[in-house]
């Protein structure tokens, strides 16, 4: 299989005509001219879409979606071509762990993730067709506020406790110690994190795939530039506070929180830091920080504005978490063991609408009409930079990739990916590509002017 080959295939510029989106899936994906015993009769099939949000963090509803999550109508597509090879025995689960405050019920009824695999079963009858939601919990949010936890089944096999120790990317890094995951307990974050010390917990039924196939959105991130294959990983995960996704403070401190050491900056980092770690574990006693949340807005204003949390192009944190999950599913077992054979993965990007400006819960639509596909994550996402119109070498995610000398993430340089595609003006070198290649992606407001070609 050569790794190193991308598919990129044009066609349809909205979802209205799912047998359009499915001949693109297919046809992408055949394009990479994988060995006829890729996927065999049994074989357990994994597909991990990108499920975040269920809707536009600015716009609930249930018409504000499309171009925040992967397609029902992709999924479908990649199910289409996976269940003739199986031959009649075998299972595909479709699975994904999505933000913690998230509703699941309403992604279902906004997507309509319930019909489809209705359809699927009734098209592939011997199959086990199957909808996980992954996650252990769900937070209910108020304003951004968590006021009430409710525990969930989880993945029904378990989690996987993976020590990548030594071969982690945070191995000397500057900011341990200083680490934020995803709640107010940076004591457990930086538990995971420290010295050569490098903990993830994973969800053991995409880590025990027989064959993994991500699918994510095309989308700008936050905090490492853009969300595709590698970042979609960050939803296999089974305690998301072990995720490190920024450095608390300001560069000149070591941090990477805020990009500049105002007074604002400062203030904002002491006291909204204080009462948030008093208020961690009370949720009963969350409700009062609303009000609280609302008067921090007035006066350090509204992160759909400004740089905060790592939300911008310094983030030297949060790629590092994104290449060590990469590492853990390419390199161990669902035992959270080294692998003894190497992991059957495909990635299939749902391009068709994509997500440009403050991805990835509150991007503007970005019609692209395109699929793209590989059989690596750091080849797809730097077809996908390309495609966005960023320079790779300025995002940290795919340099520091490329750089990676402990469990490497790919075996080619970038000079050595190529592309295939329907459109003869995009079938060419990836070094090659300009920026008239690509769909000028508008980056997210904090990397405005730093990743673009």
């Amino acid at each position: 299989m050569n790794h190193s080959t991308v598919s990129v295939w044009q066609g349809a510029t909205n979802y209205a005509h799912a047998a359009e989106v499915h001949r693109m899936v297919a046809d992408a994906l055949n394009a990479l001219k994988l060995s006829a015993d890729f996927i065999e009769c049994g074989h357990n099939i994994v597909l991990k879409p990108n499920w975040v949000k269920e809707h536009d963090e600015r716009h609930p509803g249930p018409n504000q979606w499309e171009h925040v999550v992967t397609h029902p109508s992709v999924i479908e597509g990649v199910i289409a071509w996976v269940a003739p090879k199986l031959q009649g025995a075998g299972s595909i689960i479709i699975c994904d762990a999505p933000q913690t405050d998230s509703s699941f019920a309403t992604l279902r009824q906004y997507c309509g993730l319930d019909a489809m695999i209705a359809r699927c079963r009734e098209r592939w009858p011997s199959l086990r067709i199957e909808l996980l939601d992954l996650r252990p919990e769900e937070w209910l949010a108020v304003d951004g506020v968590t006021v009430k936890k409710t525990e969930l089944p989880g993945d029904p096999q378990g989690s996987t406790h993976v020590r990548l120790n030594e071969d982690s990317e945070f191995v000397k890094f500057s900011g341990l110690g200083q680490l934020y995951g995803a709640s107010y307990n940076m004591a457990e974050t930086n538990d995971r994190h420290r010295d050569t010390t490098h903990e993830y917990m994973l969800c053991r039924t995409p880590m025990e795939a027989d064959v993994l196939i991500n699918i994510p959105k095309l989308k700008c991130h936050k905090k490492v530039g853009l969300t595709c294959a590698l970042k979609n990983l960050v939803g296999i995960n089974a305690n998301k506070n072990w995720l490190p996704h920024h450095t608390e403070g300001t560069p000149d401190k070591g941090g990477d929180q805020f990009p500049i050491a105002t007074l604002k900056a400062k203030l904002e980092h002491s006291l909204m830091g204080k009462i948030k770690r008093a208020l961690f574990g009370h949720h009963f006693l969350s409700k009062l920080f609303v009000p609280v949340k609302k008067l921090g807005r007035l006066i350090f204003g509204d992160t759909q504005k400004v740089v905060r949390s790592g939300n911008w192009y310094g983030n030297d944190t949060c790629w590092r978490m994104v290449v060590d999950l990469n590492k853990c599913l390419f390199y161990f077992d669902g035992a959270g063991k080294p692998r003894t054979k190497p992991l059957r993965y495909l990635a299939v990007v749902d391009g068709i609408i994509g997500g440009e400006g403050n991805g990835p819960m509150a991007p503007d639509p970005k019609p692209c009409g395109v699929i793209i596909a590989g059989s690596n994550p750091l080849a797809v996402d730097s077809v996908a930079c390309a495609l966005m119109g960023f320079d790779w070498r300025k995002i940290k995610m795919l340099a520091g990739a490329f750089n990676v000398t402990r469990k490497k993430v790919a075996p080619f340089a970038y000079e050595d990916l190529q592309v295939v595609s329907n459109d003869a003006a995009k079938q060419k070198a990836l070094s090659e590509y300009t920026k008239e290649d690509g769909f000028a992606f508008k980056p997210h407001f904090g990397w405005v002017g730093a990743v673009e070609k």
